[in-house]
């Protein structure tokens, strides 16, 4: 290790030691193994392949354009994460994040949401990657080989984690590769070579609307895509304490992963929509799984087949990326006394230094939910809404906490900072999470209510637990970890820097 290398990773220790934490980790992911970390978290190839159907067979093909719509909120929520990791490049984001912006309550409670929706989450994306995977092995879909890939898929995520960060950054780079051939240049190719259909599709409701109302059902119906889309860039800010430099790096991955992942997603769903054959019948939901159909008509069999596997490839990634994240925010917690058996789940290995047993917890609780899908199948769609809904109302919680020490007098004092801007995108990124927020908890019309009420049922279960919990076992008062102190260790470090 140079001397230089050294002089940085002590003085990052010492920046974490300053806030309250000893380095633990190991500094060894780059900028843009955390831009990959982030990137294919965020997957735009797993959104696309998860739910272009649904959109397009809810809203036609102009719900594309919620790709733009929502990319351009949540860079507004990035940037302002941007913001806090910057002056606080701490492990587990969120949680720390709104514990130093609010309190160690308010952070226990809407951590608690977020480690609960990430792992509905990681269960999504691996439901969702089945389907493509028994596509590869010619293996019939249905629900029992669907659970069984699941589980296999959730598995070998889990080993490939547990090897390290480095092994991790390797795997989300493949990934991110595997992403970029898999929207960008199949996406392109299908655009050039393939076009079945005019760019005025775009435009095009194909009759979708109740009584001519096109802009209030069917399109806001369709959201969905892009909602379970953008967000993961805070998985950058999960490993903050394993990337060097973070306080700078993770602000930037961040942003970029907004900007990288909105532009191939749509290069990937304009693809997909302009070489469908039958575009009709997608749009009138006849055909729920048509990119397998797309890809054979444009590549041929073969080709096919070798794009699958290069997307059931980011759908491993992707697993990974997740499993990754939710575990840092679970060790973040655990460390601070904050979970039930905290010393257990704050347990680093000593030799790969990942926190092995929080990621089980992040490997095992999907497990036993892919087993409820297999049994209730009607629960994969409600239960990827609650993942999201889950995700934004943590996101919220802490653009809400941001705001208010701002008109406390808060100026974030980190390396990346937004300005005079600061204020004013603020604002912008908590209107954008109502709404989005609002939208979400719309009950769903399928006639079964435990489905159509299942966003609701899940973010009340896991409230009414957390509150609960926090109550009677009052984790916030075993623990001594720093709180609320934004203001003043932003007032210590402009100190510090007007000293030197």
């Amino acid at each position: 290790m140079s001397t230089s290398t050294s002089g940085t990773h002590q003085e990052e220790a010492a920046q974490l030691e300053a806030l309250g934490y000893k380095s633990t980790y190991s500094r060894s992911m780059s900028l843009w193994g955390n831009i990959a970390l982030g990137f294919t978290y965020l997957s735009p190839l797993v959104a696309i392949y998860a739910l272009f159907a649904v959109a397009v067979s809810t809203g036609g093909p102009p719900s594309i354009w919620w790709i733009v719509i929502v990319g351009g909120g949540q860079l507004l929520v990035a940037l302002v994460f941007g913001e806090i990791v910057s002056q606080f490049p701490i492990a587990g984001g969120l949680y720390p994040w709104a514990r130093r912006l609010w309190g160690k309550r308010y952070a226990w409670i809407f951590s608690w949401i977020y480690v609960w929706a990430m792992i509905v989450t990681i269960t999504s994306v691996i439901e969702f990657s089945t389907g493509y995977a028994t596509e590869i092995f010619g293996v019939e879909y249905n629900p029992l080989t669907q659970l069984l890939f699941a589980v296999g898929i959730l598995v070998l995520a889990l080993v490939l984690n547990l090897f390290g960060t480095r092994t991790m950054s390797i795997i989300a780079r493949i990934g991110l590769a595997a992403e970029l051939v898999g929207v960008v240049g199949v996406g392109l190719y299908l655009l050039i070579f393939q076009r079945h259909n005019d760019w005025s599709v775009f435009f095009d409701t194909f009759g979708k609307g109740d009584g001519g109302n096109y802009i209030g059902t069917a399109f806001v119906a369709a959201a969905l895509v892009g909602l379970f889309m953008f967000y993961g860039f805070e998985a950058c800010g999960d490993v903050a304490e394993e990337v060097k430099d973070a306080a700078r790096r993770v602000p930037r991955a961040m942003y970029l992963t907004i900007f990288v992942g909105g532009v191939s997603a749509l290069f990937s769903f304009a693809g997909y929509v302009m070489a469908a054959p039958n575009l009709a019948g997608i749009v009138n939901g006849d055909d729920m799984n048509p990119i397998p159909g797309i890809l054979e008509s444009a590549l041929g069999p073969i080709g096919a087949k070798i794009f699958l596997a290069v997307a059931v490839l980011a759908f491993i990634s992707c697993t990974l990326s997740l499993q990754a994240a939710a575990s840092r925010l679970i060790q973040s917690k655990a460390r601070d006394g904050m979970l039930p058996a905290s010393k257990w789940l704050a347990k680093l290995t000593p030799r790969t230094q990942v926190p092995r047993n929080a990621l089980l917890v992040a490997s095992i609780i999907p497990i036993i939910l892919t087993i409820v899908i297999y049994v209730l199948p009607d629960s994969l769609v409600p239960i990827t809404q609650f993942a999201v809904l889950g995700i934004y109302v943590s996101f919220q919680s802490v653009v809400l906490a941001s705001l208010v020490q701002r008109f406390r007098g808060w100026k974030p004092a980190g390396p990346f900072h937004l300005g005079v801007w600061g204020l004013i995108i603020n604002i912008l990124a908590l209107v954008y999470g109502i709404w989005a927020i609002i939208w979400m908890l719309q009950p769903g019309a399928t006639g079964n209510w435990v489905v159509d009420w299942a966003t609701w049922l899940g973010l009340g279960v896991v409230l009414v637990a957390g509150v609960l919990y926090m109550l009677i076992a009052r984790p916030a008062g075993k623990s001594n970890a720093p709180a609320g102190d934004a203001i003043a260790v932003a007032n210590m470090m402009r100190a510090k820097a007007a000293a030197k």
